[in-house]
């Protein structure tokens, strides 16, 4: 939304305005993850539900914990298609054991606002979770985040 559209906000009060609501969101999403549990896919989809559901292309999220369940880290692995997001499983565990992750979650988004599985997330999945086991840093969850709603990979037994 364009601010300077409504009466008596110019440009400088219209950035102004911006700053604050980034603040507010900014400090909003601090205290949130201080309440964050991450072993309840429902509290993990909850934290970053705002932050994907509207993305318009595919995008994975890598969060890296410590051994008690705590956020050391996330970051963004790839950016991908409407309907697609490539991920390595050698750069996921290459970050997480230079963060000295103890476990790791995976969250995606699905831009059709259904968070059901394909067939690609699925093996995808198994194929990280094997890895995950080899080198002992444990794929807790695997998230798709959909239009205000989710598909747990543990949730459903598939991990």
């Amino acid at each position: 939304m364009d601010l300077t559209k409504l009466h008596g906000i110019g440009e400088v009060k219209a950035i102004q305005l911006l700053c604050i609501a980034e603040i507010a969101k900014r400090i909003s999403h601090m205290q949130a993850e201080k309440k964050l549990d991450f072993l309840n896919a429902d509290s993990v989809a909850g934290y970053y539900m705002e932050r994907l559901r509207h993305q318009e292309r595919e995008q994975c999220i890598l969060v890296l914990l410590d051994g008690k369940n705590r956020l050391l880290t996330d970051c963004v692995l790839s950016m991908g298609t409407i309907n697609a997001t490539p991920v390595s499983s050698r750069e996921i565990f290459v970050k997480a054991m230079k963060e000295d992750a103890t476990y790791i979650i995976l969250l995606h988004n699905h831009p059709s606002g259904d968070p059901n599985p394909s067939r690609q997330d699925r093996l995808m999945t198994n194929k990280i979770k094997e890895v995950s086991e080899l080198v002992e840093i444990p794929l807790l969850d695997h998230i798709i985040i959909g239009d205000n709603q989710f598909f747990s990979f543990k949730q459903n037994r598939l991990l």
